[in-house]
């Protein structure tokens, strides 16, 4: 299956936090809804995204989570789930790693595979990612 590398930005449309549990200590967990909207070599104007996120500190932890796309991927259109897992750092970054779930493409993106990963920079509006995917 050949890979086609592509790039692009993503940005968040809405996000709610909500904890798990007391809020006051650490570590401690918290669950968010978001919706992203994606441009690029992935274009989908509102994607639906579900995080569980554990608080080692105020500012470091990781978070795991699914992100449903509705869209196109360079011109294809169609559907997907993507299971990310990812980490803030000390410095206020966050870097994320995404997997498409095997069997969830639809449309012109049956059969689709792929990684991807970001790098979230404290104030960014538009997050660049990278994605590298094949059809079977």
């Amino acid at each position: 299956m050949p890979v086609t590398r592509t790039t692009g930005h993503f940005t968040f449309a809405d996000w709610k936090e909500v904890p798990v549990g007391p809020e006051d200590v650490h570590p401690r967990l918290a669950h968010a809804t978001v919706t992203n909207a994606f441009t690029g070599g992935i274009e989908a104007e509102s994607t639906t995204c579900d995080y569980s996120i554990s608080y080692l500190t105020g500012t470091t932890g990781s978070f795991a989570g699914m992100e449903l796309v509705r869209g196109r991927v360079d011109g294809r259109e169609g559907a997907f789930v993507v299971e990310e897992r990812g980490r803030f750092a000390p410095d206020g970054t966050v870097h994320c790693s995404f997997e498409v779930v095997e069997g969830s493409g639809t449309g012109e993106l049956a059969g689709l595979r792929g990684t991807g990963e970001f790098t979230y920079r404290h104030g960014e509006t538009k997050v660049p990612y990278t994605f590298a995917y094949g059809l079977e």
